[in-house]
């Protein structure tokens, strides 16, 4: 059996995960990254395929003869040609629910960079201005408490349940907009636009769809209060990018924290890149050590699940 990975370098950080888990199952051909172009011939001829982000087009697999089975580093998988996989009887694997907690933590470190203020007050204590202070306190830049202010979630899945949980934990108001009505919620559930009038932080957790594509757009935005804040750290195309900007720029709402955009990396050209109070991290929510360990750990049980004739996490 051989396994070829195509994008290593996208799952490790001066190689802090050993890839000695994967040798068990044949034979190992690990690169950094792989261009379209090199694609097929880094498949080579592989059984097995481990991918992140490498496209695997109905072309490659033309290729590739012996590819029996293709493992995603990801939750999405709208990079493989997932029909026509099937018509080749490829199996398609997938890990989810790997980031919950990193996700749902990072989300709250940009709503409590927004309230607490604590890059603004370390910049103001190394310029001096405390020091200045006539008072033991200097509190000239406004904070906010999070108890009763309202979370809208946008999303019910893993990620957003945990989010819920940790806003409720602060004595926030939790509110669910999500496309299929969720049992026993103990939360407010209701229609995407009362969420958003509602917010002061509008989050979003649900998959890119059709149905979703440009979803933060000039409408929805012009329903938020002046003062909410958005936050997006599910896919970068469910926002219009110009829209966002506009809506920033002009001080219809007071800030956005993204770490996904549509394009990735970021395109030099994106408006968001100088809007005003626009907040953007490099796609880092999933990144923790720990939750990139048991995103290998998952992919690898995919594997033995495979091999042993009842794969799991199947898409296709």
């Amino acid at each position: 059996m051989k396994i070829a990975v195509l994008d290593w370098s996208t799952m490790t950080v001066n190689n802090d995960i050993s890839t000695d888990s994967l040798k068990k199952y044949g034979e190992l051909n690990i690169f950094s990254l792989t261009s379209t172009e090199q694609t097929a011939e880094y498949i080579g001829d592989a059984e097995i395929v481990l991918c992140n982000k490498v496209p695997i087009t109905k072309e490659i697999m033309d290729k590739c003869n012996n590819l029996k089975y293709i493992g995603l580093f990801a939750t999405g998988f709208n990079n493989i040609d997932i029909e026509y996989a099937k018509s080749k009887n490829i199996t398609v694997c997938n890990a989810g629910q790997y980031s919950t907690n990193a996700v749902a933590q990072q989300v709250f470190a940009y709503i409590l960079d927004f309230t607490s203020r604590i890059r603004d007050y370390d910049l103001s204590v190394k310029s001096g201005q405390w020091e200045k202070s006539p008072c033991f306190s200097w509190f000239p830049i406004p904070t906010v408490e999070l108890s009763g202010k309202t979370l809208s979630i946008v999303g019910y899945g893993s990620i957003g349940k945990r989010t819920a949980e940790i806003g409720n934990a602060f004595g926030m108001n939790i509110v669910i907009s999500t496309r299929t009505a969720p049992e026993n919620c103990p939360y407010e559930v209701t229609d995407i636009e009362t969420a958003v009038k509602k917010a002061d932080f509008l989050t979003f957790h649900c998959p890119l769809t059709e149905t979703t594509k440009g979803i933060i757009n000039s409408d929805l935005l012009s329903l938020m209060k002046k003062s909410a804040v958005l936050i997006n750290t599910s896919r970068g195309a469910v926002v219009n990018e110009k829209d966002l900007a506009d809506a920033l720029n002009s001080g219809k709402i007071a800030a956005a924290y993204l770490d996904v955009l549509e394009k990735e990396p970021m395109s030099s050209d994106t408006p968001l890149k100088t809007a005003k109070n626009c907040i953007i991290t490099p796609h880092t929510a999933w990144a923790a050590y720990e939750t990139r360990k048991r995103l290998f750990d998952i992919v690898c049980d995919n594997i033995e699940k495979w091999l042993n004739g009842t794969p799991q996490n199947k898409v296709n």
